[in-house]
């Protein structure tokens, strides 16, 4: 799979989540970290958030077994 960045509103769009909400899940180490792309423009690398979404996704089938 070759690696894109994305912006943020592509990212809220694949997640679900606000932007306080990923700032917030990134500060405590849950969340993909955004890269720079200049002096005020960031984005994050779409397979690491792909991976972050199958990970949730793994995560919340295996507790619905338990």
């Amino acid at each position: 799979m070759f690696k894109k960045i994305i912006r943020l509103p592509e990212v809220k769009i694949k997640t679900g989540l606000s932007r306080s909400s990923i700032y917030l899940r990134m500060s405590k180490g849950e969340f993909p970290q955004k890269i720079s792309l200049g002096n005020r423009a960031v984005g994050w690398v779409n397979i690491d958030v792909d991976q972050w979404l199958e990970d949730c996704i793994a995560s919340s089938m295996a507790d619905s077994y338990e």
